[in-house]
C-alpha cells in the first residue's frame, strides 16, 4: 500500500495515459490529526485520484463547458474563490459563499454550509445539476465523457469497467471524492510551533491565548470553543448572529433548519475550518464580512440577537491590541505549501 500526500502528478495532459493502476494507496496523514480508517466503499487508488483531479479541473462538467469545480475552488485561495457569493454558468449568482476544500477527509458531520450531503461522494453529485452552479445534467455529462477515449481509459484504469456505457455519475463522484480527500493542509506556522520547530511572536502568542482562553489576564474571545484544533472546526452547526434572526420563521436562508426541518435550527450553519483563513475572504456563509478585522469586530460586538444564537456569541470587550493579536494568530494558520504546490493549476 502506497502513502499519498498532497502532491499528485498531473496525468492525462497531452493525451498521456498511465498504465492501469489499481493498487490501493493511503493518505500520508498528519500525526496530530485523528487517524482515518481505510475507506472500503471508495478506496483510494492512484488512477482514481488522478481521474478525480482531471474531472475537478475540467469544465466538461458544466452545461456550456465554461466552468469547472476549480472555478469556485481556486488553489491559491485555499480552494475558495474570493467572492462573497459563488457564481455559476452565465454569471448566475448562487446563495452562499464557496467554502474551502481543505481537510475534507476528516469532515464527517455533513458537507455544504447546511450539511445536506453526508459524504464527499454525494456532495460531488450536486454542483453539476445545480442551476446556480454548473447548470447541466448528468446524462449530458456522461455522454461527453463516454465519447472521449482519454476519459474512457481513465475510468477503466480507476474502476476496472469494461465498456464506456459503464461510466456513470457515481463513478465520477467517487473519483472526485478521492481527489478531494488528498487536499490536506497541516503545514502552517501554527503546526510548526506545535511540533516545537518555531515560536510565535509576542503578538501571535497574545492572539493564541485570547483565541483559546489560555490566560487569566486576557479576555476570552470564545473562538477555540467552536474552532477546535487540529481542524479548527468542531463540525457543529450554530447561529453566530451574523444575520438578523428575531423571528425564526422569517429567516430567508434557513441553513441547517432547511435540511433538518427543525425550526430551532433555522439560521444555523456549519462551523467552518479556520485553516488558511487569511486566504479565504470574504467570510461567513453569506460572504458579508470582507476582512478578518470585520469578522473580529462582528464577534466583539456580540452580533445580532436571536432565539437560537449561540450563547458564546456575546460582547467581548476586546481592545484594539487584542484584535490585532487575534488577526496575527489567525495568519499563523496559513499553509503556504498547500496553496503553492506545483500541481495546482487552473
Amino acid at each position: 500500500m502506497k502513502k499519498y500526500g498532497l502532491y499528485i502528478p498531473l496525468l492525462f495532459l497531452l493525451g498521456c495515459h498511465p498504465a492501469p493502476e489499481t493498487e490501493t494507496v493511503s493518505l500520508r496523514q498528519p500525526a496530530h490529526f485523528v487517524k482515518l480508517t481505510a475507506d472500503t466503499l471508495n478506496p483510494l487508488t492512484e488512477a482514481g485520484i488522478a481521474l478525480g483531479q482531471q474531472l475537478f479541473f475540467d469544465p466538461i462538467l458544466s452545461r456550456d463547458s465554461s466552468i469547472a469545480c476549480v472555478s469556485c475552488h481556486l488553489p491559491e485561495r485555499a480552494f475558495t474563490d474570493g467572492k462573497a457569493i459563488a457564481v455559476g454558468v452565465d454569471g448566475e449568482k448562487g446563495f452562499r459563499n464557496a467554502p474551502t476544500l481543505a481537510n475534507l477527509a476528516w469532515v464527517n458531520q455533513g458537507l455544504f454550509w447546511d450539511g445536506r450531503s453526508p459524504n464527499l461522494e454525494l456532495q460531488a453529485l450536486d454542483p453539476v445539476e445545480n442551476p446556480h452552479e454548473m447548470d447541466s445534467d448528468w446524462d449530458t455529462v456522461l455522454s461527453r465523457l463516454r465519447q472521449q477515449p482519454a476519459y474512457v481509459k481513465a475510468f477503466q484504469d480507476a474502476f476496472s469497467i469494461r465498456s464506456p456505457a459503464q461510466i456513470d455519475k457515481h463513478l465520477a463522484a467517487r473519483a472526485i471524492a478521492q481527489f478531494e480527500r488528498t487536499l490536506i493542509s497541516s503545514e502552517s506556522k501554527y503546526d510548526s510551533v506545535q511540533r516545537g520547530e518555531a515560536q510565535f511572536s509576542p503578538l501571535e502568542q497574545r492572539g493564541r491565548d485570547i483565541f483559546f482562553d489560555a490566560s487569566a489576564e486576557l479576555p476570552d474571545a470564545e473562538c477555540g470553543h467552536c474552532h477546535t484544533p487540529p481542524l479548527f472546526t468542531d463540525q457543529t452547526y450554530i447561529n453566530n448572529g451574523v444575520q438578523v434572526s428575531h423571528d425564526l420563521d422569517a429567516i430567508k436562508d434557513r441553513g441547517r433548519g432547511g435540511v433538518s426541518g427543525i425550526r430551532y435550527e433555522n439560521g444555523r450553519f456549519r462551523v467552518p475550518s479556520l485553516r488558511n483563513i487569511a486566504l479565504t475572504a470574504p467570510y461567513m456563509h453569506d460572504g458579508s464580512l470582507p476582512t478578518l478585522e470585520a469578522v473580529i469586530d462582528h464577534y466583539d460586538s456580540g452580533g445580532h440577537a436571536g432565539p437560537n444564537v449561540d450563547p458564546k456569541i456575546r460582547p467581548l470587550g476586546l481592545s484594539e491590541l487584542d484584535k490585532q493579536a487575534l488577526v496575527a494568530f489567525l495568519r499563523t494558520l496559513t499553509d503556504s505549501a498547500f496553496v503553492e504546490t506545483e500541481y495546482l493549476v487552473q
